[in-house]
Order: structure tokens, then sequence, then C-alpha cells
């Protein structure tokens, strides 16, 4: 040390006018000299590092890490960058931890070996590289397309694009770099909002289009443009910034918006929208225009009933109450309408409840059946119309006699099958008294139960159709938990499955709790849930959905089973039928008629779809009403 001292104040005078810190080292790893760049790095008085260890200017959690480094270099005393794309981190005497940038270089001095380390404060630089990489990820993560192009250079091509972009159009960025962004146009560049870009861009003004692009695939989308100049400091534009927007969407949604207002508005029929509370015209196509005489400012806030002379506010209130309690969805009357000049005309009016935001409306549909009603009067008068009825009422009594003796046959079979079964398990079950056949006792035992339960709900099924006919089925409306309905069915019908089938849970519904007849809903389950078991094979499975919004409840039962034929599809629903598919089966023919029947009493719906030997969905639609419930 006392031998690179005998230099010290030239070597301190050459490098204090270096702008770079400069820190020598013997092998010691002590520092023998430091010039005024680094102590200002440091924060150290000269006199506070000279003789010191190395150590005191690298952060604890390096030092160790940093002495094995340091010797191993003085062994190979190779010139260049400490650490290689990285960055190191020096201490302060504060403790304070700043990023910094060493080069090393090797010396030998009175034949003792030093190292001149050059080292520069980055932490500007390290600030300025992280915001920027923070503000490319920010541009890179945006929902919207965004690219750069350098207007700079000829014909202004994209230096860059973000994932977003990528995924809109389906280019990968190495497709999409140095090319124009009229590539995305296709052939399709006659439009209007491409000149508009054109025209923009050689300006040198921002802009905002909608145009046609197409994607890779060559599928089409609507595309929102904004375009936006970037000039530098000497007001030349440098660049141009485009932020795109798929706006496919919402271009379908509003031309087919704008293709039902045509057709409502040029429909020869007439349309009324009403407000439910008062019933006050708010909306009325052409056809209720020409046909009342009224124009739609004359109309707009006149109440209905005034076009209704038959009907005062309290009976059209009445007459309006199915569909507001929703046991129906569609109320039709007969009735006279009364135009401006006085005159009235027979109608039919169609009347449906609908929603306009949050408010219920009324839409109501007029339809003139003047013609319809003297074309009945003169069709009733005739002998044809007369011999038709009897001949109708002569296939309804052969059609009743046929299911009579259909379902004498039906029932024969139902009750003596499942009744052999039993007494067949049963007498099995007597014969194995010893422990080890306890297996073949539970196997018959299940057995038992099952058949148990299938006469049970055949006796259900006879039970209800008696009710219906005798208009004693009544409907009790309350709140329940419908996973507590879903675990009753399934745990019912796991008794029932097959080798290998699997009943899939619907998701998302332990806190859902809905307003409707629980003895109902669990009926309904219940039988798509054992016609889908009984008519689905082994190693199948039967899937669950559920679906419940602000007032409607759907529950979707889908199996692999051998699906119902499509010439047998529009019988399904009627009593005692059975596909050609399932005659062989057990079952009654009567359930799902039940099912409907319950099912449209209640306001709902159900419905199907299925391919023979690829499966079925069947759809159960049920109103909620919190109202009814409260």
């Amino acid at each position: 040390m006392r031998k690179f001292e005998k230099d010290s104040s030239v070597f301190r005078l050459l490098s204090d006018a270096i702008s770079e810190g400069i820190i020598v080292v013997n092998r010691e790893h002590e520092i023998v000299s430091i010039n005024g760049r680094a102590l200002k790095f440091f924060g150290y008085t000269r006199e506070e590092l000279i003789g010191q260890s190395l150590n005191i200017l690298i952060p604890n959690r390096f030092k160790k890490v940093h002495k094995e480094h340091t010797t191993k270099y003085f062994k190979s005393s190779k010139t260049g960058e400490m650490v290689e794309d990285r960055c190191l981190f020096g201490q302060r005497k504060s403790g304070e931890e700043f990023p910094l940038k060493v080069d090393l270089h090797p010396f030998e001095l009175y034949e003792r070996n030093y190292v001149l380390a050059l080292v520069r404060d980055i932490s500007q630089e390290v600030e300025f590289q992280q915001s920027f990489n923070l503000q490319t990820e920010a541009i890179d993560s945006a929902h919207n397309g965004i690219v750069i192009t350098d207007a700079l250079l000829p014909d202004n091509p994209i230096i860059y694009a973000n994932r977003a972009f990528e995924k809109i159009t389906g280019y990968s960025r190495s497709e999409i770099l140095n090319r124009n962004c009229r590539f995305l146009q296709n052939q399709d560049r006659n439009q209007e909002g491409v000149q508009v870009m054109r025209n923009a861009i050689k300006k040198g003004e921002s802009c905002q289009v909608e145009v046609r692009n197409y994607r890779k695939d060559g599928t089409l989308f609507w595309n929102e443009v904004s375009i936006n100049p970037i000039k530098n400091e000497d007001g030349i534009i440098t660049h141009f910034i485009g932020i795109q927007n798929d706006i496919t969407l919402r271009v379908n949604i509003e031309q087919e918006v704008n293709y039902l207002v045509r057709i409502f508005n040029e429909s020869l029929n007439e349309i009324y929208v009403l407000e439910a509370d008062n019933l006050k015209i708010s909306h009325a196509n052409f056809g209720a225009c020409i046909n009342s005489g009224y124009t739609l400012e004359e109309l707009r806030g006149k109440s209905l009933l005034a076009l209704l002379p038959q009907y005062n506010k309290a009976k059209f209130h009445k007459a309006l109450e199915p569909i507001f309690r929703r046991s129906r969805e569609k109320i039709i009357l007969e009735t006279l309408l009364k135009r401006k000049d006085g005159s009235e005309y027979p109608v039919e009016v169609h009347l449906q409840s609908s929603k306009k935001g949050d408010n219920r409306v009324i839409i109501c549909i007029i339809l003139d059946i003047t013609e319809k009603r003297n074309y009945m009067d003169r069709l009733e008068a005739t002998v044809e119309e007369r011999t038709r009825q009897l001949q109708e009422a002569l296939s309804r009594e052969i059609e009743l006699n046929e299911l009579k003796t259909k379902f004498l046959s039906m029932v024969s079979h139902e009750f003596k099958t499942p009744l052999s079964a039993i007494l067949t398990s049963a007498t099995l079950v007597g014969k194995y008294q010893e422990t080890e056949s306890q297996e073949k006792r539970n196997r018959h035992l299940k057995t038992i139960k099952r058949e148990v339960k299938h006469l049970n709900n055949i006796l259900n099924d006879f039970l209800s159709i008696e009710r219906f006919e005798k208009g004693k089925e009544l409907y009790n409306l309350t709140k329940f938990s419908l996973s507590k309905v879903i675990n009753e069915v399934v745990y019912n019908a796991n008794m029932m499955l097959k080798s290998g089938q699997r009943i899939n849970y619907p998701k998302d519904v332990d806190d859902l709790t809905v307003c409707q007849d629980e003895k109902i809903v669990s009926l309904a389950l219940t039988n798509l849930l054992y016609n889908s078991i009984k008519y689905s094979p082994e190693d199948t499975l039967i899937d669950i959905q559920v679906t419940a919004g602000d007032d409607m409840l759907v529950i979707k039962v889908i199996d692999e089973g051998i699906g119902i034929p499509e010439k047998d599809q529009r019988f399904i629903f009627e009593r005692y039928f059975r596909a050609e598919n399932v005659l062989l089966t057990q079952g009654t023919g009567i359930g799902l008629n039940i099912v409907k029947s319950h099912v449209d009493n209640l306001g709902g719906s159900i419905s199907f779809s299925s391919r023979e030997n690829e499966g079925t969905t069947f759809t159960l639609v049920f109103p909620i009403d919190d109202k009814a419930c409260a």
C-alpha cells in the first residue's frame, strides 16, 4: 500500500478529472486509492476508505459472494465488466443500496498486483428502464389493438403492435411489422372511412373512423380506428399511433335492431307499446296509424281504452290478470276497435307482457278480423262444416277407445313386471341365510326397493292425471333451496343407476333460493332424470345444468342415451305415447305429459332436442317471482 502511495498525488490528480468513479484495490482487497467521483457515489471521505476492505462498499447480502468472486478474479486478472447483463449494487455510508456498473482493469506496480475498478452509478438508467418496461407492458396488456407507424419511412410502416392487435387480426408480430396498415383492408379499400384516414394522415391530423377489416383467416370484422400523429420538438411528425377496437358485435346488434325496427314500423298489422301501469300508448307503428286514422303524435299518451269501446279500465285489467300473474304468456281478445272517424271494425287483440329497461310494458298486436269473421259465419252455415264436426267427433271416439285399450295393456304390463321382480327377489332373500351371503341379500333388497319406488311413481302419475281431470291440482309457491331439491332427486336417482353411469351435479347452486312450487320442480326433475337413466346405456354421463336469472329458472338434463326418433318427436308429450325404440322398455307414457301440464300451468315451458343414438337434452323453464312468495 505504501508503494502505491508514492505516486498517489499524480494518480489522484488524474483520476479526479475523470467523470467515472475510480477505486483501486490490492490483492488483500484493501482500498489503496479512490477518486472524488467515487467518494461522492458512496458518501465517504477519502480518509474513511483508504486502507479499508472493499467489503465496506458492498451490501451485507452480497459480501460473501463478492469476496469469492474477487478472489477468483485476482487469479484470472481479465479486463472487462465485473458481471455482464446484470447490474451490481453498492452501499452508501448511509446504508442505502444503489445500482452500479463496474469495469475491472488489472495492473502491476512495483511488482505488486492491483485492480482498478471504473464505477458508474446507473440509478437513473435503471429507473428509466423500469418505467419504460412498465409503460410497454401496460400498452401490451391493453384490450384495444395498438400500432405505431414510422412517418419518416416510406409507406409509413408499422414498427410496433401490441398483443391485442395480434389477437384481433389473427396475424403474428413478425407478419405485421414493416407493413402498411392497409393490408387489413384486403381488396375492400373503396370505403369512406379509408379515404378519411388517408386524408388525415396526409394532412398530419387526428381522425376516428369505422372501417371493414379482414383477419388473417379472411373473416370480416368491423374496426373502430383512432389515428393520432406524434411530433418531435421541432414540430415534425415522426410517428402515428393507431388505436383499434373490434366493434363487430356492436355493428351486428345495431344492424339487427335497425332491421327489427324496420319490420315493426313497416308491418301492416297494428302494433302498440303500452305502459303497464296506466295503459297509455308510448309507441305505435305505421300500421297502427293507417288503420286507426291517428298520427303517431296523437296516439302517444292516449289510453288504448279510447280505441276499445267495449272495455273499461276495470274490465281490461281483469283480462290482463293472467299475464301479470305470469300464469299465461299471452292473452287474445276479440272485440271492436274504434277509429278516429268514429267507425268500428272487429279485431283480434294479442296482449303480451314485456320489459323496457326496468319498466314493464304491454305489447299489443291488433289484427283486423273482418274477413275472418265473415268467413267463419259462412262456413258455420254449410253442411260440410257439420259433416266435418261429426267426423272429428267420431275420430276422437275411436282414438279414445284405442287409448283405453292401450292404457289397460300398459297397466297390466307395468304392474306385472315389477311385482314379479319383487316376488323373485323376496324369495331369494329368504334363501341367503349365511353371513357370507349378505352381498347377495343386499342386491335383492336393492331390487325390491327400486321396483317398489317404480310402482309408487306409476301410482303417483295416475293420481296426478285424476287430479288434473277433476280440477283438484293446486299449486303452492314458496321460497326453497334449489340445491336441497337437486340433492334429494339425485340421491334417489343413484339407486337407479346402471353400471358405470354417472350424474354430473350442477355448478353454483348451493346458495340459490328460488320462488316456485317445490313439489313440481322436484317431480319434473325426477321424471327427466329417471328417463335419462332408463334410456341411456352403461358407462354414460348424465349432466344437470342450472341457470337462474332475475325472473327465470332454467334446468337442463342432458344424456348420451338412445334418443328419440325424429318421426316420434312431435308426439312425445301426448299421454300414453311411447316412441318406437322404447316399446320393450318399462314405461307408462304419461310422465312427460304430466310434467308438461304442471309446467304449463305454472307459466313455464318444457322443450327438448334429440338425435337418435346420440342423446337427448330436455330443458325446463320456470318463471321466478319473488313477490309471489313475499
